[in-house]
């Protein structure tokens, strides 16, 4: 049972197919569709998925996914994720949850260089983006887009497996 588990976001264009109501503009990125946010234990195994409109926050969206995690995996005892999740989300998880939130500082000294613990969320979205289906958002709803994104990974895992 996994005892850590790592959370961020990725955001998606949706297709002009896609109901209105569920997309949103992202004001930093300049993208209108919608938000996957992922909790990923130590080994990038996919832990909980939650997927909403772009405008949402991380720090709002993201104690939707700590709770969701927490709810199938009592085990865990914390959390690592990116500066966007400061504040609110570290409060509210530790009020809620009782558990520990640990929040990766920017490496200033060197222009680029591998966070460490983050880059096994991001291997996972990479892993998520070879599924074609997932290149863009075609789902009218929500928890269709989750779905489709258990089923991108449970077929990347497949792959490992042959």
């Amino acid at each position: 049972m996994p005892t850590y588990a790592i959370i961020d976001s990725q955001i998606v264009k949706t297709a002009s197919s896609s109901s209105a109501h569920d997309k949103g503009f992202d004001g930093g990125k300049k993208i209108k569709g919608r938000k996957r946010h992922i909790a990923v234990d130590t080994l990038g195994n996919l832990l909980s998925v939650v997927v909403h409109a772009a405008n949402i926050h991380d720090t709002k969206a993201g104690i939707f996914v700590a709770k969701k995690a927490f709810e199938t995996y009592p085990s865990l005892k914390g959390f690592c994720a990116d500066a966007g999740y400061r504040n609110t989300f570290e409060r509210e998880v530790s009020e809620q949850l009782g558990l520990t939130v640990q929040i990766s500082k920017r490496i200033q000294d060197i222009s680029w260089r591998i966070l460490p613990k983050r880059w096994i969320v991001e291997r996972t979205f990479a892993w998520l983006g070879w599924s074609r289906r997932l290149a863009k958002d075609f789902e009218q709803t929500n928890l269709s887009a989750e779905n489709f994104v258990k089923l991108g990974y449970i077929s990347q895992i497949l792959k490992f497996i042959k």
